[in-house]
């Protein structure tokens, strides 16, 4: 099954001029001239793509833009996934804060994460996959949800003594960069 995103995130917005000058063999493709692209990160599956505006359209980095299927108001068409390697020197310099806004804006999803978390193997927990876990924090981790599960960062932040926006948005980047076999954010 193939995962769709719905809603993305501009990263970085790249001129029909700049487009040709990256990749010259644009031009024997019919690369049409007025075309804008954009590189964008999906809001559920983190997946980094590369878009076309609408002729007229305009968009801003940082500025949540619908892809899903039906009518779209300022994305023409997804070209393609691209790996984090592909992306500008822009869209790489944007893209934490990006990632930051998505988590804010889905607390939920990743406390969520921190209550429902379980073993990846009979040795490893998927919580440790967070740089700044290790054993002992798991325990407590684990011990603190059993009492009651987490309602907020701020929860965690006061009950376990961690940051676990801090953790998930690294983790998250990490996972984007290709620095880690497991992938539990990044679809």
């Amino acid at each position: 099954m193939v995962k769709r995103e719905d809603y993305a995130y501009i990263l970085d917005i790249i001129p029909p001029e700049q487009m040709l000058i990256k990749d010259p063999s644009l031009i024997k493709k019919g690369f049409p001239r007025n075309e804008v692209y954009v590189q964008a990160v999906g809001e559920q599956f983190f997946t980094l793509l590369e878009l076309t505006l609408k002729p007229n359209a305009t968009a801003e980095v940082g500025e949540r833009v619908y892809i899903g299927s039906g009518t779209r108001d300022k994305v023409n068409k997804i070209v393609r996934r691209i790996s984090y390697d592909e992306l500008t020197n822009e869209a790489k310099n944007a893209l934490p804060e990006v990632v930051a806004k998505i988590v804010k804006a889905q607390e939920n999803r990743f406390v969520d994460f921190f209550n429902k978390a379980g073993p990846i193997t009979l040795k490893m927990h998927s919580l440790e996959l967070l740089r700044g876990i290790g054993k002992k924090t798991l325990w407590q981790i684990l011990e603190e949800r059993r009492k009651k599960p987490f309602q907020s960062f701020e929860d965690i932040k006061s009950r376990v003594g961690i940051d676990p926006e801090k953790l998930i948005i690294d983790r998250i980047l990490r996972e984007l960069q290709g620095a880690d076999q497991y992938r539990i954010f990044v679809g």
